[in-house]
């Protein structure tokens, strides 16, 4: 982390955290039916999109409320999910090694997506549902599935949140992620109907286009976000599939009906929050501009083992340090830091650093991922496609999105991770987690075919780390190494890894009613070894 930078502790927690003060000084707005008459054609949309703007900006979080940018983003993802997923590690050896790599969960770091959604970006949201919902709904349909999109992360890290009752004046008890996940559901479905109506009410009218930083040039239009409203609702049902395998079965048939308005598929359908408009990338402004962003050892052994095209266009060569003491020559390598160690050195200060950089827009959906959510959807026999052929197309999809060469030689490779080697300390060396190719087999296993399909979007995902690491929890693929040294105080499995995020430690004592709430609607202690909802330990 950078060192000027001292942690900041929830500022609005405590006046938050109920939720009631979020509604009491909304304007009153006149209302009308769908569309636009005459006189509101001619006001300054501005009024009506600030609040989606923020939004925007706060699902990959880089909202400056006047403290600055990034280091959030740092605290929020990139010392958590893009860590435990397997992707990045930090040089620096912070706490003295004792952190979140070892399991010594930082509680600042662990609830700050919490803090932070809650205390800056919901209230927008909230706006947003309160100004366009009787003026505009086009962008009320947006507003809810950006809404979803915001809060199944946050959903997906800790368990219970608020949601239904966010802002509510007689109180804000938090759903579980069972009921959460009901409402996102409902959400993508009113979202979808209200733009639908707005478009049939007002043709021709894509007056989101100018503020729209998701959707690719060429496709703002409201075409487009319901495309990712479905794809949305994809990755939702998928994620069910062995929790609640009724609701995964109709919310996937919804989402691939053929009168649904389609899914991401295109190589250009990349849903990612522009930076072509003043939004800095947060994770390449750590990476490239504080130095912090260097290559796992678990993608490392994989993409090595694979002679994966896209690592070079993931990562740049280690540049090696003069004079050093290393047990091998890495310089000129690829060469990424185990974690789990505790290391308490800066050794690894020249190790491959990522290629993202500040202008790189933040990739949140690719249509790659969408084709590997197909293949697992017919791999378990809720579609009729081909899991082999829906595989393929992610893979392919991967690959031009990165503008890597050789898919089809890719493809049908009988390449395995490689073992990992550390360049300073040979009692880190780790034998490859995994053995899977990824070269499709049609006699495997339904669990191997599913290890192949979900390491390859695994593969494809980076650097997102949230989803990266909420699919790794939910399947157990790929395989991760285990961490040498485990200071959860035995909260945390080192066979599996943290399975969530602990809650806010603020609410505690700003508010223990609603505290002994969620941990009600969690059912387990708020550490980060309780099991999610949807994480049953199954593969299959």
């Amino acid at each position: 982390m950078k060192n000027n930078i001292t942690y900041i502790a929830s500022l609005l927690l405590g006046g938050m955290i109920g939720f009631s003060s979020c509604t009491d000084s909304f304007e009153s707005y006149n209302t009308n039916e769908a569309g636009f008459n005459n006189e509101s054609k001619k006001q300054d949309f501005n009024y009506y999109t600030i609040p989606l703007s923020i939004v925007q900006q706060g699902v990959y979080f880089n909202y400056d409320w006047g403290s600055g940018k990034n280091w959030t983003f740092q605290t929020m993802q990139n010392l958590g999910s893009d860590l435990f997923a397997g992707y990045v590690h930090d040089f620096n050896p912070f706490n003295d090694g004792k952190n979140n790599s070892t399991y010594y969960m930082m509680d600042g770091w662990n609830g700050s997506s919490w803090d932070n959604t809650y205390g800056y970006i919901m209230p927008e949201v909230q706006k947003s549902e309160q100004i366009n919902e009787n003026i505009n709904w086009g962008f009320y349909g947006i507003t809810k599935i950006l809404k979803v999109e915001l809060m199944h992360r946050i959903s997906d890290l800790y368990g219970p949140i608020v949601y239904t009752q966010f802002g509510s004046k007689t109180g804000s008890k938090p759903d579980t992620q069972q009921e959460a996940y009901t409402a996102f559901f409902k959400d993508l479905d009113e979202g979808i109907d209200k733009i639908r109506k707005f478009v049939a009410d007002n043709p021709g009218m894509e007056n989101f286009t100018s503020f729209d930083v998701f959707m690719p040039e060429g496709k703002k239009n409201y075409a487009q976000w319901i495309k990712f409203a479905n794809s949305l609702r994809l990755r939702l049902a998928v994620r069910l599939s062995v929790v609640a395998p009724k609701t995964a079965a109709a919310e996937i048939e919804k989402a691939m009906n053929p009168d649904a308005g389609g899914l991401l598929e295109a190589n250009n359908d990349i849903v990612a929050v522009s930076t072509a408009l003043g939004f800095t990338n947060p994770f390449g402004e750590i990476n490239k501009g504080w130095g912090e962003v260097f290559l796992n050892a678990n993608l490392e052994s994989y993409m090595k083992g694979y002679e994966d095209p896209r690592l070079e266009k993931y990562f740049e060569k280690a540049e090696g340090i003069k004079d050093e003491t290393s047990v091998i020559a890495y310089a000129g390598t690829y060469k990424g830091i185990r974690p789990g160690t505790g290391f308490s050195h800066k050794n690894y200060a020249k190790h491959s650093k990522s290629t993202i950089s500040q202008t790189t827009s933040a990739v949140l959906m690719t249509p790659a991922e969408i084709w590997f959510l197909r293949a697992e959807a017919a791999l378990r026999e809720f579609t009729t496609e081909d899991p082999k052929d829906c595989y393929e197309k992610g893979v392919r999809a991967s690959f031009a999105q990165w503008g890597a060469d050789g898919a089809d030689k890719f493809l049908a490779s009988d390449n395995v991770p490689a073992d990992y080697k550390d360049a300073f300390n040979a009692e880190y060396n780790v034998k490859a987690a995994g053995t899977i190719t990824p070269k499709w087999d049609e006699g495997a296993e339904p669990a191997v075919k599913l290890e192949r399909i979900i390491t390859q979007k695994w593969l494809a995902m980076f650097p997102e780390g949230c989803e990266a690491w909420t699919e790794q929890r939910r399947t157990g693929f790929p395989k991760l190494f285990e961490v040498m040294v485990n200071q959860s105080g035995g909260t945390v499995d080192s066979k599996i890894g943290p399975r969530r995020l602990n809650f806010f430690v603020s609410i505690k004592t700003t508010n223990p009613e609603q505290y002994q709430q969620l941990l009600d609607a969690l059912g387990g202690a708020d550490n980060c070894g309780t099991r999610l909802w949807w994480d049953t330990g199954r593969n299959f």
